[in-house]
């Protein structure tokens, strides 16, 4: 969250303006991904990108990173004191809505801090907040990508950084078993979204096995599917999870039955 959204958030277009006029700046620019740019093990960047003033933290080997001190980024600085981002000037002047914003660091330019920093740049799963069965598509459902590329996410988005198996963990979250078990873990708001918040997600159990086998043709599976997931692809990897849950044919009938249900909160429909 940056508090001011219109200010540190840019087009690529301006991105390169700020480059441009001191190329220093594209040391603090991030790419950032928001919700509703997550899809089924892909996402959409948008060429949006962060203005990346974090307020200083603890990398990943204990070392601690200064805050970004803004005077050292003077085109980026000239952006964040000018009228031009500020489209809404009767909520008060530029410097006024950077001083008086909650989400903010040591000085009014800086971000307020964040102790998982380094992970953006590490390899990890990606889901939107919020996310929703489509009318004109119910298999969309649900939508859990990777990236193995340094990308910052808003507020919208949420990241898991997993350091063994990840596409094993990516796969049954998308999975038939990880349709199922999000409906009845996660919170329903009144519009049928999906609140898929960090401490809804810690109650949905993952398979746990020593088959390395199956693994291994799992995470081969959704290699593919991060390319292209074909009908053909998805059902194999299903059939694992349920080979790995040791369910029955008529348990399986019984989840994808229930699956096919595009309204969430009936979750009794399946006899």
């Amino acid at each position: 969250m940056t508090g001011l959204n219109e200010a540190f958030i840019i087009t690529k277009e301006k991105r390169d303006e700020l480059v441009e006029k001191d190329a220093k700046s594209d040391e603090i620019i991030r790419p950032i991904l928001r919700g509703k740019d997550i899809k089924r093990y892909e996402y959409d960047f948008q060429n949006i990108y962060l203005i990346n003033t974090h307020n200083g933290y603890v990398d990943e080997n204990g070392n601690a990173v200064s805050p970004i001190n803004i005077d050292d980024y003077p085109a980026v600085k000239e952006w964040l004191d000018s009228e031009e981002w500020n489209k809404n000037p009767k909520k008060g002047n530029s410097f006024k809505r950077l001083s008086e914003r909650t989400d903010q660091g040591v000085t009014p330019y800086n971000l307020r801090s964040l102790a998982y920093m380094d992970d953006f740049n590490s390899p990890k799963i990606m889901w939107a907040e919020t996310m929703r069965i489509h009318k004109n598509n119910r298999t969309n459902f649900p939508r859990f990508s990777f990236c193995d590329e340094p990308m910052t996410t808003d507020k919208t988005c949420f990241i898991a950084i997993a350091k063994d198996h990840p596409f094993f963990i990516l796969g049954f979250m998308n999975s038939a078993i990880g349709r199922y078990s999000l409906k009845r873990c996660v919170s329903i708001l009144d519009d049928g979204g999906y609140l898929l918040q960090k401490s809804y997600l810690e109650t949905v159990l993952l398979p746990s096995t020593s088959d390395t086998e199956t693994i291994q043709q799992v995470e081969k599976l959704v290699e593919d599917a991060l390319h292209d997931e074909t009908p053909e692809v998805r059902r194999k990897i299903d059939n694992l999870y349920y080979k790995l849950f040791s369910f029955s044919q008529e348990e399986i009938q019984f989840i994808e039955k229930d699956n096919s249900i595009l309204n969430a909160r009936n979750l009794s429909v399946a006899k």
